[in-house]
């Protein structure tokens, strides 16, 4: 098993910064590509952010050119530039092995962009 912990969640003004990380333990070894999700109050859960093991990285439409993930062995960041109200929702670590039962999930921290 692996699990995951995040942490780096809490209240930043429009257009502010947070960053976030995620700490895998456990069978990391498993571990091929890792992403960020969140999901906002009433709406399903979307992609923000995805890295695989030779960190190429793709991003969500709404975040391009705002948020950067990275990675470090089987931790992984996402950097939150230019923080947007829209942006307020729970964000979730995730990550994933060569099978399709190996999904991994932290317990998700809170994102609120108010002002």
């Amino acid at each position: 098993q692996v699990q995951l912990v995040e942490s780096g969640g809490g209240v930043v003004q429009p257009g502010g910064s947070l960053r976030l990380s995620c700490v895998g333990s456990g069978d990391t070894f498993k571990i091929t590509a890792m992403a960020w999700y969140r999901q906002a109050s009433g709406k399903e859960r979307e992609l923000v952010a995805h890295i695989d093991l030779r960190k190429r990285t793709k991003y969500g439409d709404s975040v391009k050119g705002r948020f950067t993930i990275s990675r470090d062995n089987a931790n992984v960041y996402l950097q939150m530039d230019s923080l947007k109200f829209e942006d307020t929702a729970v964000y979730y670590c995730n990550a994933r092995g060569d099978y399709v039962w190996e999904v991994y999930w932290g317990q998700g921290t809170q994102v609120t962009v108010s002002s």
